[in-house]
């Protein structure tokens, strides 16, 4: 049965998919994928299982990745990290619209996420189990909409402007408040800059808001051991001892 927390959760992601799919983007997005929608009974499983009140950290991504979040719906969701280490497999329904490039395969993707990879298994690597790990942490993005271009390419919420964006980003905003409320961390831990800017704009009440490197491959910074520099980032900030 759902805590407090994640029931409080579940509700305001139900409000941001629908906020998601009422939001009608023009050029430069040709495809919009929703996986708080079409991937929602995993999503469910995932903050069933896992969102407690009280944790010292939400880390906190940006918006999903093609072989992440887009086919698993958990944040930074790398299909090998969700099914061998988070314990969760199905509950994924592809949508009926997709782009060609970017099919939507759920948990029979075989390309690995990097950024969830690298991400989950250092938590992975220095909890042991999810449970030790949710016990004081949660993993939200703050966007869960992918936007593709007429290519299949990852437009990143940034690039993206116009009242369709404006009213999304209201939207995510409020989401962002409603998780912090619920989960009450002591600090947020954005990873890369634009998480970090939106988390600062939402969260004007002194929040304590720290920005990792994000563990991105099209970062040289993160391929160079990304693990060693926010482990070192974590433990001088005293999130982690």
């Amino acid at each position: 049965m759902a805590g407090a927390a994640a029931r409080a959760l579940l509700a305001s992601a139900a409000e941001l998919a629908a906020a998601g799919d009422a939001a009608a983007f023009g050029s430069p997005v040709a495809c919009v994928y929703n996986p708080l929608q079409y991937a929602r009974a995993a999503h469910r499983r995932y903050v069933t299982a896992y969102a407690t009140e009280g944790v010292q950290a939400v880390f906190l991504g940006m918006n999903p990745g093609p072989f992440g979040m887009v086919q698993t719906g958990i944040p930074f969701g790398d299909v090998r990290a969700v099914t061998g280490w988070l314990g969760i497999a199905g509950g994924v329904e592809p949508p009926r619209r997709q782009h060609p490039a970017r099919p939507v395969l759920g948990f029979a993707c075989p390309r690995r996420e990097v950024s969830g990879s690298r991400l989950w298994g250092l938590f992975a690597e220095r909890f042991g189990t999810p449970d030790r790990f949710f016990a004081e942490h949660f993993v939200l993005n703050y966007c869960p909409l992918a936007f593709l271009g007429d290519t299949g390419r990852n437009i990143t919420p940034d690039k993206l402007r116009g009242a369709a964006m404006r009213a999304l980003i209201a939207a995510c905003d409020r989401h962002l408040r409603a998780a912090v409320a619920a989960l009450r961390p002591r600090w947020v831990v954005a990873l890369g800059a634009y998480a970090e800017r939106r988390a600062r704009g939402a969260l004007p009440e002194a929040r304590q808001v720290i920005r990792l490197l994000h563990p991105s491959p099209a970062s040289p910074r993160a391929n160079a051991g990304w693990a060693e520099q926010a482990t070192a980032a974590l433990t001088a900030a005293g999130i982690w001892p």
